[in-house]
């Protein structure tokens, strides 16, 4: 990204290329169709349609053009800067008078940097009567605060849909939310997608032996669950106590790990402190080979560096979050696309067609 001063502002160069290490999910491995990656669109009625469009933040721009590249829409011209302070500065450069429109924007880090830039864009395209906005988020930050579990503390994941709700969206479209529930937090549509179709093809197509879904807490039960079934695979809890932030303590493990080959899922991966403790604890009651998977790689501060210190064979992750360049770079952690599966769900919401279909 690279930026030059004009006039008191900032303006801002996105990088359009793609990360050769993320791969394209495949057609017929594993019988979905929801894995299909970023392959041109086969009619050219979407792009031939003025009322479809897609706009993209900064955040994650090269998962935007893959998603556009898929449906046959070139991805909105906007123009988007940072003033000197770094305030946003934005302006769509085509007519989206009466058009259904998606924006494609993560909150991943910086967070409420991106935040205020999907809040900025979503007041534009409403004072510019877009007819229907749609905020596509793989990754919805403040998922995490979804409840009062201490006294005198915020429930963030209400406040950012209310803010969503309040800066012109009409529907969201949502990949693996921490808690199914925050679906509830919304008053307008909501889409929630998994990524299980792309994770279930890849670990197919890989023949683990005697396989065991671990789920990492007792929230992520009926994640796991709905993945082992996918798998044919029994499933395993850990049971965890939360100590503090980013900190958990692994109390033992429910279910026959032994002589198994474990595989964790989990929607995130952020400090990886959780994951290695899990990993420790597979092994320890007589897990042959431990594999972890999970929607969002947000790798914050030593994560990178305790996955490649760890036990832990692979780490599988998407691209809804950018993957840092060390982790890239690690040979430990891989990464899959979802564009194909947000593209779909993309041409369902503008078809007027079933969204669940692509998880039958």
């Amino acid at each position: 990204m690279q930026s030059d001063e004009k006039d008191g502002s900032t303006a801002l160069t996105m990088e359009a290329a793609i990360s050769p290490a993320v791969e394209p999910a495949l057609d017929g491995a594993g019988g979905s169709h929801a894995r299909t990656g970023a392959k041109p669109k086969r009619a050219k009625s979407y792009s031939e349609d003025k009322r479809f469009k897609i706009f993209s933040g900064s955040a994650n721009r090269p998962l935007a053009e893959e998603i556009c590249r898929f449906v046959g829409v070139p991805l909105g011209e906007v123009r988007l800067q940072r003033f000197s302070d770094g305030e946003v500065y934005f302006q769509l450069l085509e007519n989206v008078r009466g058009a259904d429109v998606f924006l494609v924007q993560p909150t991943c880090h910086p967070v409420d940097q991106h935040l205020v830039e999907m809040l900025i864009m979503m007041d534009a395209l409403k004072r510019a009567s877009a007819g229907r906005i749609t905020v596509v988020m793989p990754y919805y930050g403040y998922a995490r605060q979804d409840r009062k579990d201490r006294p005198r503390v915020a429930i963030s994941s209400k406040l950012i849909a209310d803010l969503l709700t309040t800066a012109g969206a009409n529907r969201a479209l949502l990949v693996d939310l921490h808690a199914a529930q925050i679906q509830g937090f919304f008053n307008i549509p909501v889409d929630h997608l998994f990524a299980s179709p792309v994770l279930v093809g890849h670990f197919r197509d890989m023949k683990l032996p005697d396989l065991t879904v671990i789920s990492p807490d007792a929230g992520g039960v009926e994640r796991a669950r709905f993945f082992a079934k996918k798998m044919e695979a029994p499933l395993a809890i850990v049971d965890k106590r939360r100590t503090d932030l980013n900190v958990s303590e692994v109390m033992h493990v429910i279910g026959d790990v032994a002589g198994r080959t474990c595989l964790i899922l989990d929607d995130m991966v952020d400090t990886a402190g959780t994951l290695i403790k899990t990993v420790d604890a597979l092994l320890d009651a007589g897990a042959k080979k431990v594999y972890a998977c999970a929607t969002h790689p947000v790798l914050s501060g030593p994560a990178v560096e305790r996955i490649l210190n760890s036990r832990l064979e692979q780490l599988v992750v998407t691209n809804t979050i950018p993957v840092r360049e060390d982790a890239l770079a690690s040979g430990k952690i891989r990464v899959l696309s979802i564009a194909g599966l947000i593209g779909r769900a993309i041409e369902s919401i503008h078809m007027e067609t079933s969204v669940s279909s692509l998880f039958a």
